[in-house]
Order: C-alpha cells, then structure tokens, then sequence
C-alpha cells in the first residue's frame, strides 16, 4: 500500500485503558475460532455495520478507508519541524546574549547553536522518507515469507487493486488460507498499545485508519477472487509491524490479525492447526494461485 506507515496524526480523542488483551499460546483452540470468519465480499448492494469500511470496487473508483493524498513541497519534508526547532533555539541565544553583551556576539552565538544543533543531529538521527519506511518493512516480510515456500505457500507482492491508487503489501496463499499482509513500519520511540473499542494507538496516534484499510484490503482481494474462480474465497486481512515492541502476540482489531513481523512464521503455523479441517490442498492453492494472478496483475 502507498500510505504512510508511521505515527498517523488523525487521533481521535484521548486513549483508554485496554480492556482485553489476546495472549494466545500455540495450539489454543480459543485463538483459532476467537478470529474466525474471514473478510469476504458480500453482494452488490449489501448492507454494512457501524465497524466494517466502504467496500469500493474497481468499477466505483472511491478511495480505500484510510486513504490520504500524498502530501507535497516542504510539508512532506520530516526536516522541517527540526530546522524550525534550530531557528528557534539560535534565536533565543542570540537574543539573550545580545541583550546580555553586545549585538556582536548575539549573532556569533546564534550561529554556533545553530552549527552544533547540526552536527549533533547529523549523528545522532536519520531521515527515512515513508516510501523508503514502506519499503523496507515489504522487504523483511517477504524474506520470511519466501522461508517458507518450502511449506506450500505462495506469495503476491506489492499487487494493485484494479481500479484503485491502493496496493496490497503480500498476497499469502498456502495451507492457512489466503491472506492479505499490509507490512508497517513504526517509530520504535512511540510505545503501541490497545484502547477500548478496538482502538490501537501508536503513541498519541490513532492507527484505526490502518486497520480500516487493511480489511478493505482484503475485502477487495476476496471479491475479485471469488468472481475469478466462481467460488466464495475467504481472504483474511492482517497487519505485520516493525519497529517498537509490540506487547502481545496476536490479537484480533477490527477483524484484522495484528502481531509483531518476527511472529509471522508462528501465527501461520497456528492458523493451520486452528483450521485443520478446511487446509488448502496443492490444487487449491494452485487454483487460487492462478486465479489472482489474473485479477491482481503486477504493476
């Protein structure tokens, strides 16, 4: 997905509390039929609750949940809050030595805060663009999910939705069913933690718009799939994130799967237990395989 992957400013109100944390071990019987029931495309026209997002086809040309328009110019640079909070600090020293002193010595001292602001920032903090954040989040999750081809599973990167800006970060097809994987990467200074009402906060940051997105995600994937191959196919949205510690080991927001990126292998292993009975066999994955590479070409 083209979204940006770090703190999101669209907060909304103050965060509470978690009510109910999912801690679920391997093999827990709980974990598997807690989060059961897949995103899947109803009929055209079908009606929708308070909690599930717009499901815009490629034919309505809406945009996805969550979706923003990148920002451009100066306001797209992360720089600029710190060169104004350098501008700032110069200021007040050669303020207060020119008051102090003389006007002389007011600007030779602004201009040596302002010389070792930079150089302290040049070592100590590094500027990551949010494509650039993106990418390397795709990136490790698809090094662990090639590992893992050896299993039956086969993966879709970075597959646009027709009709849409959006793009889904991996298409997952194996034993445990077909998922959709957005990767994020996140500041690992801002702590991740749950509020009432499915909420999830990255440090003072709503992130429910990511959820949102992720389950259209999925919902778009399910919905061409199912039309491709004339069968109902189950795609399950889920959310892998880096970068700060994530205090749970899975847990279901919004009917998306949410857990740190070095759990993947461990929550793929755990869904195939959980749906035992319904495992995709080597026709099916084949099948579907085929099916979506059709319906979500490569760009």
């Amino acid at each position: 997905m083209n979204g940006e992957t770090g703190p999101d400013a669209n907060a909304s109100g103050s965060p509470a509390q978690p009510g109910h944390q999912d801690q679920a071990g391997d093999g827990s019987a709980r974990e598997g039929s807690a989060r059961e029931g897949s995103v899947r495309d109803g009929p055209a026209g079908s009606g929708s609750d308070r909690d599930r997002p717009a499901q815009d086809g490629p034919a309505g040309g809406g945009r996805a949940p969550g979706h923003r328009p990148p920002t451009t110019g100066l306001a797209a640079d992360p720089r600029v809050p710190v060169w104004i909070t350098r501008a700032i600090a110069a200021a007040v020293a050669g303020f207060a030595i020119a008051i102090w002193l003389n006007w002389r010595l007011g600007v030779t001292a602004a201009a040596l805060v302002a010389i070792a602001d930079t150089i302290y920032r040049s070592k100590t903090t590094a500027f990551v663009p949010a494509a650039a954040r993106v990418s390397s989040a795709q990136r490790r999750t698809r090094r662990r999910l090639a590992m893992l081809r050896m299993n039956g599973y086969v993966t879709l990167n970075a597959r646009p939705i027709p009709g849409s800006d959006q793009v889904i970060d991996h298409l997952v097809i194996g034993p445990a069913g077909v998922l959709a994987v957005d990767s994020e990467r996140w500041d690992r200074r801002l702590p991740v933690r749950l509020a009432v009402g499915g909420q999830i906060y990255h440090g003072p940051f709503s992130q429910r718009h990511r959820l949102e997105h992720a389950r259209w995600e999925a919902a778009q994937a399910a919905r061409l799939l199912s039309d491709a191959t004339k069968q109902a196919i189950d795609v399950r949205p889920v959310m892998v994130i880096y970068g700060p510690k994530i205090p749970w080991n899975v847990i279901g927001l919004l009917g998306v799967d949410v857990f740190s990126g070095s759990q993947l292998r461990k929550y793929l292993r755990r869904q195939v237990r959980a749906r035992r009975p319904k495992r995709l066999d080597e026709q099916q994955i084949r099948v579907i395989q085929e099916a979506a590479e059709q319906v979500l070409p490569p760009a």
